[in-house]
């Protein structure tokens, strides 16, 4: 297939990640040239040229908050480069169109494309994206949600085609049967505030262990309010870290610290730490409870770190090898591409039929297997 991959322009597509998003969106473009198709990555300056980029913008991410001119002018950047981006592909060559942007004019514009779309929605409904979905009301397209959570939040818009797990390199997280003699937690991210780590800083003071963090500091101010005044002995601050480095000290921890303050739309993170055998202790959010299971996490209440302090001490107790099988049987990035190239070959049939059916075609939503882990109460 020749497929078109549309990336959101807030961060480059390539590792240290600045986030979940760009994680899936490299291991979408790689896996799939991995198995033979013919990708394009439309994506901002500096992401990775391996990826068969195509550079559209630099990137739009905002460093300070506030700065109203600023944010202006990254809104006509990001608002530019779509509009561009989208005209062009009316005369492009391409089988279908995968779309990771977050952005409206994507999901406004798929009527007026040749090949048929498939939008991921990796996120909550918000005003813009909303309303984008709502104006998109055409058969060549196709919506995706990262979990049964992400779903269920958008099924007042509209209901979604598929669900197709996010899924992660399983070969770059090595599973280690023993955490490090010297124990320790492990807490990593991005750092702000709707990520919570204040919450797990006080949760591993409660345990008695040190916690390492690792992630990109995305708000400085939260930083020095909140996560500076508790690093020391108790918390030590790694820095951002490539996925080789991260594994290592993900693997090495006695429980990874889970605190989101938010709904989250999946939790790569959570995949990551499973993945190399690690324990997991979180709030009880969004795609959370579908991920962990009973064997492999303790979920806490959510915003309580004494809850969150005693999830972790139970965690501690569960076998990293149940922990490592979890992952391999929810969150093999292999069984993730799978569902895209599915789901994928299902829009361009449908396309190629040449049939407008009377309502959209049913496609089938995968699941998750999951065995709800006990709730820790503070």
């Amino acid at each position: 297939m020749r497929i078109g991959i549309v990336s959101h322009l807030k961060h480059p597509i390539a590792e240290p990640f600045a986030g979940g998003l760009e994680t899936h969106t490299f291991q979408l473009a790689r896996m799939l040239r991995q198995r033979g198709h013919n990708v394009t990555l439309f994506a901002t300056v500096r992401s990775d040229p391996d990826l068969g980029l195509e550079e559209i913008c630099s990137e739009t991410a905002i460093a300070e908050v506030g700065l109203s001119e600023a944010s202006d002018i990254a809104f006509f950047r990001e608002h530019h480069a779509y509009l561009s981006l989208m005209n062009s592909l009316r005369t492009r060559d391409f089988d279908i169109i995968q779309n990771n942007s977050l952005h409206y004019l994507p999901v406004s514009m798929a009527d007026a494309l040749p090949m048929p779309m498939v939008t991921t929605l990796h996120t909550p409904p918000f005003c813009w994206l909303e309303s984008g979905v709502r104006l998109s009301d055409t058969t060549n397209h196709a919506l995706v949600g990262v979990s049964h959570s992400i779903a269920r939040q958008w099924a007042h818009v509209r209901g979604l085609d598929a669900v197709i797990p996010n899924g992660i390199d399983l070969n770059k997280f090595a599973f280690r049967p023993f955490a490090d003699a010297d124990p320790y937690l492990v807490w990593y991210g991005r750092i702000v505030p709707e990520k919570g780590l204040h919450l797990a800083m006080d949760a591993a003071r409660h345990v008695g262990l040190p916690l390492r963090i690792a992630g990109p500091a995305h708000d400085e101010a939260y930083f020095r309010a909140e996560i500076q005044p508790r690093l020391g002995v108790h918390a030590r601050y790694e820095g951002h870290m490539a996925h080789a480095d991260l594994a290592n000290v993900i693997g090495g921890a006695r429980a990874f610290l889970c605190s989101p303050m938010w709904d989250e739309p999946y939790g790569l993170v959570v995949a990551e730490a499973l993945a190399c055998g690690v324990p997991v202790a979180a709030f009880a959010r969004g795609a959370i409870p579908e991920i962990v299971d009973s064997r492999s996490g303790v979920l806490a209440t959510p915003g309580d770190s004494g809850s969150l302090a005693l999830a972790t001490l139970t965690a501690m107790q569960l076998d990293r090898r149940a922990c490592r099988s979890r992952a391999i049987a929810i969150c093999d990035a292999e069984k993730m591409i799978d569902g895209y190239e599915a789901i994928y070959a299902h829009m361009i049939r449908r396309m190629r039929a040449q049939t407008v059916p009377t309502a959209r075609e049913p496609y089938p939503v995968q699941s998750m297997d999951t065995q709800t882990p006990a709730m820790i109460r503070g």
